[in-house]
């Protein structure tokens, strides 16, 4: 027995059982990080148990989204697995994950047979690389995500191939062909890679947003596109050497959208169902179609996971609040916000000011604290649909200046707390009416904690998988 990893178990349990019975959280982060203080290499020392195959998720949008879907592939499947799926993916929420699986000895039960399936921060990727030598890494796209964090998306792309030299050569990189920042880290990679992307002409748009990627690493030439689906997010060239969208092993095709679900097919499995909508939806669920191919796990489990998977807290949650649905989608960049915005629109289906939003806007650590991306999502592109708008978060000015420049109707409320919004909202609406809420990451965390409070949802980490 390795009396170190025992102690930092035992230290760990401890501190999450204290975490809870105070009230202070779901003890996703604070054991690890105890733990770490006594084993620094408890993550390697209890991740390495695993023989199931060990797989790594991150991107900048839908590691959350697409974790839990594998997740829920690997519960059809039979196959026994250990997943971070709070989300909490810095090593010491890697830490929390394990040590709780672990026995007071270090020891992991059933190890040999089980799969660790991990979200990672992009720039805990090296780190988690080295830990937990995964046999599977996906990535599942790079946008520009809290500059003041992680400077710009070279320095991102820099981490995570930093990442691939820690991983075993043999490892299969899943990647997004359709996203050309991901595509070059094929470039150099030895191992297999297992590809995927989109193939449906109704979703290419000529107003896609800004792009987060317009120059070729290799030559510096300009990408092209012969069909762009959003941001710099599609069928790419570059116009300077012979790189291009690369053939996709996995496709997804025939997509419809609808306010709970969305259908695509793949070739090899055929027509799916998930209750989720979204285009950025359909990605994340072919990225995890990918990691479950690379798995070995059955096309039968494939499609009854995806029709099973449950959103993350969050991201496309609903609460319902006296009789009104409280959509929550969480955005954190301007690449996801226009993905978001564009979903409300495609719901909205051209009727005007039929939308009711609220979007809340904070500007802690964890949002980025550089508030200026928000004059680079589209907000007009759902003005003419929105009827009816509320604006939250710590920087709920800020926001509510955007909004009128974007010729949105003038808010119902400019609040700062979120009981305060959501007694508004309801002021605002009546039963049965659908309410789209757009925060950042801590608006939304703090939001929810107010609908835990006047028990519309469950806390994250009581709710039943």
């Amino acid at each position: 027995m390795n009396a170190r990893l025992a102690a930092a178990v035992a230290a760990g349990r401890a501190a999450g059982l204290g975490s809870r019975l105070l009230g202070r959280g779901g003890g996703t982060a604070l054991p690890g990080l105890v733990a770490e203080r006594v084993d620094p290499a408890i993550v390697a020392h209890l991740g390495r148990q695993l023989g199931g195959g060990r797989v790594l998720v991150t991107g900048t949008n839908g590691k959350t989204t697409t974790s839990r879907i594998v997740a829920e592939i690997l519960r059809e499947a039979g196959r026994p697995f250990i997943h971070n799926r709070e989300g909490s993916n810095l090593m010491r929420g890697l830490a929390s994950t394990l040590l709780f699986e672990a026995r007071p000895t270090g020891a992991i039960p059933r190890a040999r047979r089980t799969t660790g399936l991990f979200e990672v921060d992009e720039a805990t990727c090296p780190a988690a690389a080295r830990a937990l030598a995964p046999g599977v890494f996906a990535f599942t796209n790079l946008f520009r995500d809290q500059l003041d964090r992680y400077g710009e998306v070279d320095t991102v792309a820099a981490l995570w191939r930093e990442a691939l030299a820690a991983a075993p050569k043999d490892a299969t990189i899943v990647l997004n062909a359709d996203d050309p920042s991901v595509a070059e880290l094929a470039e150099g990679w030895s191992g297999p890679v297992h590809w995927f992307g989109l193939d449906d002409a109704a979703f290419a748009t000529e107003y896609a947003g800004a792009f987060d990627a317009r120059w070729c690493r290799e030559c510096g030439g300009n990408f092209a596109y012969d069909r762009r689906y959003f941001a710099h997010v599609g069928w790419w060239r570059c116009t300077g050497c012979d790189r291009r969208r690369a053939a996709t092993q996995t496709t997804g095709s025939a997509l419809r959208l609808g306010l709970d679900e969305a259908t695509f097919e793949v070739e090899g499995i055929g027509a799916l169902r998930m209750p989720l909508t979204g285009t950025y939806n359909v990605y994340n669920a072919l990225a995890a179609i990918c990691v479950a191919r690379v798995l070995g796990l059955p096309p039968e489990a494939i499609a009854a996971g995806l029709a099973k998977v449950r959103p993350a807290f969050g991201r496309q949650e609903v609460a319902e609040l006296e009789g009104r649905h409280i959509r929550l989608l969480l955005t954190k960049n301007p690449a996801g916000a226009n993905q978001v915005l564009r979903l409300l629109e495609q719901l909205a289906g051209g009727a005007q000011g039929t939308l009711k939003v609220a979007v809340l806007l904070n500007d802690r650590f964890a949002d980025g604290q550089d508030v200026s991306w928000t004059w680079d999502v589209d907000y007009e592109l759902a003005a003419g649909e929105v009827g009816s708008c509320w604006v939250g978060g710590d920087r709920a000015e800020d926001m509510a200046l955007r909004l009128k420049y974007a010729g949105w109707p003038a808010p119902g409320a400019v609040v700062h707390e979120p009981a305060a919004l959501l007694d508004a909202i309801v002021a605002g609406t009546a039963p049965g009416d659908e309410v789209f809420v757009v925060p950042t990451y801590t608006a939304m965390l703090d939001l929810r904690a107010e609908l835990v409070r006047r028990g519309a949802v469950g806390r994250f980490w009581e709710r039943g998988e």
